[in-house]
This record gives structure tokens, sequence and C-alpha cells, in this order.
């Protein structure tokens, strides 16, 4: 038995396809389709049905698919287990973020990873999609709003509050808004997801829609965070991203009772049976980080 051919056939089957296979594990396609072919005719059976589009397991390949992924998942556990009670957490670890999740948590997060654990070494994709965590061999995704797949773990880090925001050179030449009601009559930079011609706002006690103008529309919030800074009107962004511009006096809170919408901020990772000591050093310290960048 050859454990490397059932380990293939795992993840092409994960993956979807003998290139994406192959790029994850570093070897020839070429190799892969050998592998994968050197095991149906050990087995005698026929596990893949193979098209110019794509793959698709025939019955008794989804049979041997089950076993054979729940057989490694328990061979990697006792691995990350053994690791777990003789070292550090130590290895490659793949994180994909949103590219607006701020840089200075960002920077703060991995010069903690770096200084409690470097052994790990830290690779992290900040792309605005939604990666394959599986098929495109990331550990886990940092990941804002509610979740959809339902084939994830998640573990939240923290919410993400949404208020109203300005500058200080803004307001020298605005008057400051005293009410919810009072925002129409602003510059308003409107982040398209949340509409662009009302905002809701809400507080302990109710929930306002207002109707605004807006002169600026972007689908960008770090972009939106720069217009703002650099005076160009008011608009709606997340507190983690906007505690330190606030710390430097270069944006303001408005409206300080009022709050648009609360994410979740999550930390996503494929479900298994252990979770590896890198990956939960990660959690750890992420948590820790966006909780001091997330307070009112």
């Amino acid at each position: 038995m050859d454990l490397n051919e059932t380990a293939v056939f795992v993840k092409v089957v994960q993956v979807g396809s003998f290139s994406g296979a192959a790029k994850i594990l570093n070897l020839p396609v070429s190799t892969v389709s050998v592998r994968v072919a050197r095991l149906e005719k050990r087995l005698g059976v026929t596990l893949l049905q193979r098209t110019t589009r794509k793959l698709k397991l025939t019955d008794v390949g989804q049979t041997y698919y089950s076993h054979a992924a729940e057989g490694l998942a328990k061979l990697v556990d006792a691995e990350q287990a053994l690791v777990e009670e003789t070292g550090e957490p130590a290895g490659l670890l793949r994180i994909s973020a949103p590219a607006d999740i701020g840089d200075h948590i960002l920077t703060s997060i991995i010069s903690k990873m770096r200084s409690l654990y470097p052994k790990v070494t830290l690779d992290i994709l900040l792309i605005d999609r939604r990666v394959d965590l599986i098929a495109e061999g990331f550990d886990g995704a940092i990941r804002t709003g509610h979740l959809k797949d339902s084939t994830l773990v998640a573990k939240k880090i923290g919410l993400a509050k949404w208020a109203v925001f300005a500058s200080p050179d803004y307001l020298r030449k605005n008057n400051e808004p005293l009410s919810v009601q009072d925002l129409n009559m602003h510059n308003c930079i409107s982040f398209t997801p949340f509409g662009k011609n009302a905002w809701t706002l809400n507080s302990q006690d109710e929930s306002v829609t207002i109707p605004m103008k807006s002169h600026i529309m972007l689908n960008d919030i770090g972009v939106i965070a720069a217009l703002t800074a650099n005076g160009q009107g008011v608009s709606l962004l997340p507190l983690f991203l906007c505690q330190k511009d606030c710390n430097e006096n270069k944006l303001v809170r408005l409206l300080p009772k009022w709050w648009a919408r609360v994410d979740p901020i999550n930390i996503v990772y494929p479900r298994q049976r252990f979770v590896s000591a890198k990956l939960r050093s990660f959690i750890e310290v992420a948590k820790d980080e966006f909780e001091k960048w997330l307070s009112d």
C-alpha cells in the first residue's frame, strides 16, 4: 500500500482538479495523474470519471474517498498532537484576509506572532474575494460579516461597529451635525454595498433612516477612509479601521451614540478534529489585537 497515492487522490478530489492538486502538492501534473492511475490499477476500480471540463467521483470512488480522507485526517491529527506535546508552534501558516482589514491591526498581529512564535512562518494574502481554503491551500482566513459557508469552523474574534466619521478640517469648514437628521445637509461619501440614497443609523432606543445625497460613491472602504481624512465629506466607517486616525486627530467620530451596523469578525478554517498549534496561536493573538482596536 502506498499512502502517497491515496493522499494525492484525496487532494485531487478536495481541489477538484489534477492541476490544482499539483500546485498545492508542489508536484508535476503528470506525477499526480500517474499516482491516481496507479491507485486505481492497484484497487482494480475506476475512482474518477475524467472529462475535459471536470472530474466526477464514481460510486466506489466516493466510498473510497470518504474512508481515505477520514483516515488521512487521523494521521495528520496524530502527528500534530505529537508536535503539540513536544514543541512550540512552528511551520508555514497561510492566512487570507480582507484587503481593507487595516494596516495597523495587521502589523500588530504579525509583530506579536513573530515575537511570541518565531518558528512560525507567516504567508498572508490580502484579497477582496473569499478564497477556497482547501482548494487554495490556506490554513484559515479573517472574514467580516455573517458567514454562509457551513463547512467552515468560525472563531469569533470581535465585532466591527460602523459609525459616522469626518476630518477636523472638514468640520472647521462645515457645521458639525448635532443630530442624525443634520447628516443630509453634508457632503456624503457612500459605501455602495450599504446603499447610495439613504443611511440607517441605530441607537440604544431607536433606528432611523435618513435620505442622503451621495457626492462620492465607492465600494472600497480604504479609499473612503482616505477621502474622509482628506476632508472630502462624512462617511460610515468601521471603528477598527479608524481608531488609529482618531488617536492622531485625523478623523473624528460624529454622533457617538449612533452606529450604522455591527458585523462579526471571525477567523475561519476547514473542519478538522485537531487545530494545529500554529493556527491556534494565531487565533489567540488576532483576538487580543482586535480587542485593542474595537472599543468605542
